[in-house]
């Protein structure tokens, strides 16, 4: 199965989306990663679901990522007496560390790590948004506040911490015990939530050891401030843009998604675009304008992945969904305007070999309208290095690593193919020939051009390039 489109599509899967029949559906609608979102999987589901898909992997022939979403810490005020209370703008209202039921004038913060790190002046966000208060007064144990967004508020909402550094870890205990059942089920991905330093992303790392590719959630502001250093530790990044909405003013949440896709890009990191991206499709067979267009500014932008949450996993049409955004990605492909757009984002590139092979492939290949780059890569390194150009013709990776088969499925325009390794040049030439041919990606007397690493098989050493005809007697063999 050819896809007809460089970006991907992650489509979370839910109570809309259990069954073998209905993932099977999601794929041949166009879903090429799965996500699981850990908030809402015990470990015998998620170990069911990885099971799923890797029989309709084995059916298809077609490598398929698994991305687990670690829940990360839930903030939440405490309960009330007498049921929600309505908070008045410019009005008091304090949070403690008394765990007695609340009232219209206090309620407990069962976190005393959020009242030992608040201070005046920092704002606290309550129930996405609906409730905003400002610190006035601050003790370890006390927080004075001073109402500036009025509203309802109930047992356990949400608190978010805009302006404030928490001394957490991005890792609780229930995270913990998530990670290893999803590291021991043979995902491909981990998705760490809350994430607001590069430690949290290496903490996550250091327990993965390399089973699974690490993807730090940008969802708060200080990762936004820290994301150059949070990009060189994670292998890809998630603009988590429904938190990012709430702790942040809407209005900036476009220009940050811009700024975390260009520098994905510069660095040749893999970026998903998620959230909201097809909202009103939950009840809906079809989506606004607004929203086709919000999926096709991502795809214009050369996001790597654009991601389905509640759409698919909880909606009443998840394939509908799929399609929809399967068929807006092809339209933005094929629009005249996209190359221009795709062009015009490229980045330089940086000062090694590897870089070097793969901006000369690209150009090769676009100067002589070669049919693909085939990538022999044992890491994934070197279809990551050519994924990053962008290249016009289709990216064939060739990998005997499975695993790295399926982390690339997430990323922009690599078609992957799980073969064993080449014996010596010639075997790589022509095998790279017929995989090109049998895939639907070049006919006979088309040209490709094949990058990989000498010696072979050794992870990261991109240092060779060999354009080659596809000759009947290649694709008879």
């Amino acid at each position: 199965m050819r896809r007809q489109r460089r970006t991907k599509i992650l489509a979370t899967l839910g109570p809309a989306s259990t069954s073998r029949d209905q993932i099977a559906a999601l794929f041949a609608a166009g879903a090429d990663v799965f996500r699981i979102n850990m908030s809402h999987t015990p470990h015998d589901k998620l170990r069911e679901f990885v099971e799923t898909i890797r029989s309709i992997e084995q059916e298809q022939q077609r490598p398929i990522g698994i991305l687990a979403d670690l829940q990360g810490p839930k903030l939440r005020v405490g309960t009330f007496k007498d049921g929600p209370v309505t908070l008045a703008n410019g009005s008091s209202f304090v949070l403690d560390s008394d765990k007695k039921p609340g009232d219209v004038s206090r309620v407990h913060l069962p976190h005393p790590e959020i009242l030992a790190a608040l201070e005046p002046g920092h704002r606290l966000i309550l129930d996405d948004g609906k409730v905003t208060l400002q610190a006035v007064k601050c003790t370890p144990t006390r927080a004075e506040c001073r109402v500036v967004v009025g509203g309802k508020l109930s047992d356990r909402k949400g608190v978010s911490l805009p302006d404030t550094d928490l001394p957490v870890s991005a890792l609780t205990d229930k995270d913990r015990s998530d990670l290893d059942a999803a590291l021991n089920a043979g995902v491909d991905w981990i998705a760490v939530s809350f994430v607001q330093r590069p430690e949290d992303v290496a903490e996550v790392k250091k327990v993965a050891r390399g089973r699974a590719a690490v993807m730090a959630k940008i969802e708060k502001p200080q990762a936004v401030a820290r994301l150059a250093e949070i990009m060189d530790i994670a292998d890809a990044l998630m603009v988590a843009r429904g938190d990012l909405g709430v702790e942040m003013p809407m209005a900036k949440v476009p220009g940050i998604q811009k700024q975390i896709t260009r520098q994905a890009r510069r660095t040749g990191k893999p970026v998903v675009v998620a959230t909201q991206m097809l909202e009103s499709m939950i009840t809906a067979p079809v989506p606004t304008r607004a929203e086709v267009s919000d999926v096709a500014t991502a795809v214009f932008e050369g996001a790597d992945a654009i991601m389905l949450s509640a759409e698919s996993a909880a909606g009443q049409y998840p394939v509908e969904a799929v399609s929809m955004m399967n068929r807006i990605a092809e339209e933005v492909e094929a629009d005249p305007t996209y190359r221009a757009v795709i062009q015009g984002q490229r980045a330089e590139p940086e000062a090694t070999g590897a870089d070097a092979i793969a901006l000369a492939a690209r150009d090769i290949a676009e100067t002589l309208d070669l049919s693909a780059i085939v990538c022999w890569t044992m890491s994934g390194s070197t279809a990551l290095r050519v994924a990053r150009e962008r290249p016009k013709p289709i990216t064939i990776a060739l990998t005997p690593k499975i695993a790295t088969a399926r982390r690339l499925a997430l990323l922009w325009g690599v078609h992957c193919v799980v073969t064993q390794d080449a014996r010596d040049l010639d075997d790589m030439v022509s095998r790279a020939c017929r995989f090109a041919f049998q895939d639907g990606f070049a006919k006979p007397g088309q040209r490709i051009i094949v990058v990989a690493g000498v010696p072979l098989g050794t992870p990261g050493a991109t240092n060779m390039l060999r354009i080659a005809f596809v000759g009947a007697e290649t694709v008879d063999d």
